[in-house]
């Protein structure tokens, strides 16, 4: 009996592609292949990709040029490349990397052991992009990284059609699950262990389930609230344009749905908003922001932003800067505006020079990071709610802290005892005392109390030792 082929998958791009190499996973893991030991060559190389960003584009790229010797070197090996920029590029992989062995796109996941097969044994490379989705991911096997914390798809696809976005053209239009087979894969995950869920979507609040219902988003999470088991609910990432005061009220009224937003902003002019096609201006954004923490007092809210979109004067930059001051955000990720070919913004006038929004970018990262540090200050002294989690502190081992989210979402370093026996494990439950604040984390070293003992730690311990669930494990 031959031993099985191995298998390696690399992510790139958002909680959407990283949940999709979950399910990438799960399907090599059904049909007979294993994951690659640390360090090993792997039969089969997935590269599951993004095309939100130039960079992407030429780290995929990059890579697949490191790969060539090494196939070269271990005949039999496979490389696949799927995802977001597989869907656009299509046969231009095979043209800039032919030794590639097969490309999927996003709506054929299901498809990948059949192509990997056929193209081992008709020796040829297989393409196989298809414009519409064959099945819902979310019906497909998942190798989870995680025994207490899982991704949940709602919908899939975006019906909006922003100027600097390819998302629509790659993904498809929006299409949503029923309400009842989301619930149903929540309980079922909780029925293993997992005791917090992040729903997603492209536009998670656009969620509508073929209804006209403004508030079917709202009603499920309120849903949600009624999973026995179920400790926290987040989601990502809404669109401002859609966000209603029900879902406000849901937020505030359902217990295990935390009090953090990811709110993308994008710009802070209005003008610029307007020719990114943003349904939305400042002042409803900021009206959002009041609504929220009126509610939801605690509430930590982060952001996305684009640096240099074209047109960008020094104004708009300004204008941006100015809101970010007043929104208090928790975090922000930033991003250098990068053209997208087939993107009506790719064929603007007025491009930003790459120099003037470098320097744009660097001081609207310094202000990000003030602004954070000013909110995480004001927890200094303060109580947070801690659920542990592997991956989260890299100098954990050296500075004898374990490290979590709070309720909202902040990353918390938590000092812990020298006894192993005594400390929380992953997916437990603890209140620790904030002692010192950074921009980008908090630190208790007063230690913690309260500890639970969760389902979800003892998910943990049961699964280590067995494949995908090994603390620290990273197979993405």
């Amino acid at each position: 009996m031959s031993e099985a082929r191995t298998y390696q998958v690399i992510t790139y791009g958002c909680q959407m592609n990283v949940h999709d190499s979950e399910r990438i996973s799960g399907l090599l893991d059904a049909a007979g292949y294993v994951p690659v030991a640390e360090g090993a060559v792997a039969d089969v190389v997935v590269f599951n990709t993004c095309a939100v960003r130039e960079n992407a584009d030429n780290r995929l790229y990059g890579n697949l040029g490191h790969l060539a010797p090494v196939k070269a070197a271990n005949p039999g090996m496979q490389i696949a490349v799927g995802g977001c920029m597989a869907q656009k590029d299509k046969d231009i992989v095979l043209r800039r990397a032919p030794w590639v062995d097969v490309v999927f796109g996003t709506h054929n996941l299901a498809h990948l052991p059949d192509l990997l097969e056929k193209a081992r044994a008709g020796r040829a490379a297989q393409i196989e992009i298809v414009e519409s989705l064959v099945r819902f991911p979310s019906s497909l096997p998942a190798r989870r990284d995680s025994a207490y914390a899982a991704w949940v798809t709602i919908s899939v696809g975006c019906n909006n059609n922003c100027s600097f976005c390819i998302v629509p053209s790659v993904r498809g239009p929006e299409i949503d699950r029923r309400p009842g087979d989301v619930l149903a894969e929540i309980a079922g995950l909780v029925d293993s262990g997992v005791q917090e869920v992040t729903l997603l979507g492209q536009n998670v609040n656009t969620y509508a389930a073929g209804s006209a219902d403004r508030d079917a988003f709202a009603d499920l999470l309120r849903a949600c609230g009624r999973i026995e088991g179920l400790r926290r609910v987040r989601f990502a990432s809404p669109h401002p344009a859609y966000f209603t005061d029900a879902v406000i009220a849901a937020m505030a009224e359902t217990a295990n749905v935390m009090p953090s937003l990811h709110m993308p902003l994008q710009s802070g002019s209005d003008a610029i908003l307007r020719k990114m096609r943003r349904a939305y201006r400042r002042d409803r954004f900021l009206a959002i922001l009041d609504a929220v923490r009126a509610r939801l007092p605690e509430a930590g809210v982060t952001t996305d932003i684009i640096v240099g979109f074209p047109s960008e004067t020094e104004a708009d930059f300004q204008a941006t800067l100015d809101l970010v001051r007043e929104a208090r955000f928790a975090a922000a990720f930033t991003f250098l505006y990068s053209p997208r070919p087939g993107t009506e913004a790719a064929l603007m006038e007025d491009q930003v020079p790459h120099e003037v929004a470098q320097e744009r970018y660097q001081r609207l990262v310094a202000l990000v990071d003030e602004m954070a540090w000013e909110e995480n200050k004001r927890l200094v002294g303060r109580q947070v709610e801690v659920m542990f989690a592997t991956g989260e502190g890299r100098k954990d081992g050296r500075t004898q802290r374990m490290s979590g989210r709070a309720r909202d979402n902040r990353l918390v370093h938590v000092a812990v005892p020298d006894d192993p026996a005594a400390r929380p494990r992953p997916g437990d439950i603890a209140w620790a005392t904030v002692t010192y604040a950074a921009d980008h984390h908090l630190i208790a070293d007063a230690g913690f109390t309260g500890l639970v003992r969760t389902r979800g730690g003892d998910a943990w311990a049961a699964g280590v030792g067995r494949p995908g669930l090994e603390p620290g494990t990273q197979r993405l």
